[in-house]
């Protein structure tokens, strides 16, 4: 491998992945600082005392409709500083699965609608249903088991020295960040480059290949709906749509068994491009142990969610 090449392939990526988290961090520390997170969480204090949640968890709601990390980062330090529990902590990051997908939801429709036209209307609507059913399955369940938050008002939270000025709220901020950064980085880097090398030498692309070649239990789907789910799992979610695209176009797919090959598409690729993508940040933002445990309970309530709303369609139409 050139220099180039490590440059295009580990370098930059590895870069730019490192600047969004600084910035995240920074974003989030600053909010922390200035103690705007009731104001943050304002929008969705209706949604926080029905699954019992504080307002760091409505904060970091809020800012997972512009940043993941940011949200991410906010949820981590009020874990390590014992302002929320573990359990608070595991609730609030599924919470936000839901913002989390609609600040990816224009760039999916975009790849879609030009490729299988109404049937893009019908994949989205089944995975935006599967999400807000995530999201009220996330509150009930938080409200039965979340005691109710002690306090909800950030103002109890506040220095009795007073307001905070926003040069202190800067300040803070730079300090948290500058331990924080070392910490994220020392972590990140190097789970980044070995997923990196382990990618480089084909260890995801055999684990791929190797589901993709074992599907026989999905008979009940034509052969070109199980090649539409092949080329989703083997290549990007891009190529599936192509393919899908293609088949409808030329009559081979109807719109039903294009809407149920992306969805099982969907729910076969997705865990292991969470592992392969989200793990090296979130392993940076919260402990390893953690991190895998949060992905590992995002991607299993993501998959019961589709496999509930796909099965619905799948009978009713």
């Amino acid at each position: 491998m050139d220099i180039p090449e490590i440059w295009s392939a580990l370098v930059w990526p590895l870069l730019k992945l490192t600047m969004f988290i600084s910035l995240g961090l920074l974003f989030g520390q600053l909010i922390e600082a200035l103690n705007w997170t009731k104001a943050v969480a304002a929008g969705v204090s209706p949604l926080l005392r029905l699954g019992r949640l504080s307002d760091i968890a409505g904060a970091s709601f809020s800012l997972a409709f512009f940043s993941g990390i940011s949200a991410n980062s906010m949820l981590a330090d009020a874990y390590e500083q014992g302002r929320i529990s573990r359990r608070e902590l595991i609730m609030s990051n599924l919470f936000n699965s839901l913002p989390t997908y609609f600040l990816h939801l224009p760039s999916v429709f975009f790849i879609l609608a030009p490729l299988i036209g109404t049937a893009a209307v019908v994949y989205l609507g089944l995975t935006i249903g599967s999400a807000l059913l995530r999201t009220l399955f996330i509150l009930l369940f938080s409200r039965f088991f979340l005691p109710p938050p002690k306090e909800r008002c950030v103002s109890c939270r506040l220095d009795e020295k007073g307001p905070v000025t926003f040069r202190d709220a800067v300040k803070r901020t730079v300090q948290r960040f500058k331990k924080r950064i070392v910490r994220v980085l020392s972590i990140t880097v190097p789970i980044y480059v070995g997923f990196f090398l382990l990618n480089r030498w084909g260890a995801f692309t055999a684990m791929e290949n190797f589901m993709a070649q074992n599907l026989g239990w999905l008979s009940w789907l034509s052969p070109q709906a199980v090649g539409v789910v092949i080329f989703q799992m083997a290549a990007e979610f891009s190529a599936g749509a192509a393919a899908a695209g293609a088949l409808l176009a030329a009559g081979s797919l109807g719109q039903k068994e294009v809407v149920l090959a992306l969805l099982v598409g969907n729910i076969l690729s997705s865990p292991m491009r969470a592992i392969r993508h989200q793990f090296p940040y979130y392993a940076g933002i919260f402990k390893p142990a953690l991190a895998a445990k949060l992905i590992f309970w995002n991607q299993g309530l993501r998959v019961l969610s589709l496999l509930f709303v796909g099965t619905v369609y799948s009978i009713a139409f």
